[in-house]
């Protein structure tokens, strides 16, 4: 059954030196034509795939906030109309720049059933943020979340990233500090990729980013473990932490391997065993979906085997790890016996341990992760 959609608004009113998602600039886009495409497409979707209720919805980018009040308010009248939910059952969430959360738009989220903000916040440091590509400033932050509680959010998350580059670790410490005092619920706290395509990537190859060690970055997310804890966050994934009940249930529906509906350009989907994956170009998706088709350019039906280890390393990313009774009751057979052999050679490098319930990351595996889910991966 699919319980969640994911929706792309691939439109920005600036470009960050770090991102390497799919988006443009909004100015001169056809974005009339792309918000109408996006209905049809969810339209076609659920007709295709029909699901009974949909118990995420989350909106993200590029910039869903960069859109107008009115260009916002035909996605919201089209998503109403298009796809199967209740709002009082669903959490729905969008993504939002801080300078771009003014009280008209916030209270346009509200009355459209969006009971969860996810706010990019990156860095509190005025001077890392200018450094890194961002337009907004720390006082913009404040003024967001202060607005975003007036109107009735209670559900709100910020992201942090650490590793950015001349970034301290009394820094950072700085920027946990300002980011409890917000008293939101939801903290996501990410290092710093460098990923191709992006400013900050052809930076580093001209040898012109300097970042922090491998050892100061590991010093940073140890720091962000050891705070989030003594602030009352519990961490529940890798990069994620919350007080009790404030967990993303959609990003929950993405670890725990579940189907998920993809719409717009360059957005990913799941359903009924098969991975797809949508066309980019802004123009080439308008123009599939006038055409009457839905906008694959890539289809990958999974078999057991990847479902098996998808199941591993997107499992092992929640703190609580990988159920073995639900393991079992996914695929009929347990762990160890498809598993056993990675399982044993990880646990004695203390990466990976095993209690009575569920397999997973030990603290030593949280800083090496990426090595665990490898290890997972084309075991024969």
């Amino acid at each position: 059954m699919i319980q969640a959609a994911y929706l792309h608004i691939p439109f920005c009113t600036h470009i960050c030196h770090y991102c390497d998602f799919n988006k443009v600039f909004v100015k001169g886009q056809p974005v009339a034509e792309y918000l109408q495409a996006m209905e049809q497409e969810m339209k076609e979707t659920v007709a295709q795939f029909p699901t009974e209720r949909l118990q995420t919805i989350f909106i993200g980018g590029g910039t869903p906030t960069a859109l107008t009040i009115e260009q916002l308010d035909f996605l919201f009248t089209s998503i109403h109309r298009s796809l199967p939910f209740a709002v009082d059952h669903v959490e729905f969430t969008v993504e939002a720049n801080p300078n771009e959360l003014s009280r008209e738009k916030l209270q346009l989220l509200k009355d459209a059933g969006v009971n969860r903000l996810s706010i990019g916040v990156q860095t509190f440091d005025d001077t890392l943020l200018r450094q890194i590509g961002r337009t907004h400033q720390t006082r913009d932050v404040w003024q967001a979340v202060e607005t975003a509680k007036a109107v009735g959010f209670t559900n709100i998350s910020i992201d942090l990233i650490y590793g950015l580059p001349g970034q301290t670790l009394e820094q950072f410490r700085k920027d946990l500090a300002v980011a409890f005092s917000l008293d939101v619920p939801h903290i996501s706290a990410y290092s710093l990729i460098i990923e191709p395509k992006t400013v900050f990537y052809n930076l580093m190859r001209k040898g012109k980013l300097f970042l922090p060690s491998q050892d100061e970055e590991a010093e940073m997310y140890e720091e962000t473990m050891k705070q989030m804890q003594q602030h009352g966050y519990v961490q529940y994934e890798l990069s994620n932490y919350a007080r009790a009940g404030f967990e993303s249930r959609h990003n929950l529906t993405y670890w725990n391997n579940e189907y998920y509906y993809g719409i717009g350009a360059g957005a990913h989907s799941y359903m009924n065993g098969i991975r797809n994956v949508n066309i980019g170009p802004v123009k080439k998706y308008i123009e599939h979906i006038e055409k009457g088709k839905l906008p694959y350019v890539e289809q990958h039906e999974v078999n057991e085997r990847e479902r098996m280890e998808e199941e591993m390393f997107l499992g092992l990313r929640k703190i609580e790890g990988v159920s073995k009774q639900r393991f079992y009751e996914k695929f009929h057979r347990s762990l160890n016996d498809v598993f056993g052999d990675v399982i044993a050679e990880q646990t004695a490098n203390g990466l990976l341990e095993e209690t009575e319930t569920h397999l997973r990351l030990t603290h030593r595996g949280k800083l090496l992760g990426n090595v665990v889910f490898e290890a997972f991966l084309h075991v024969s």
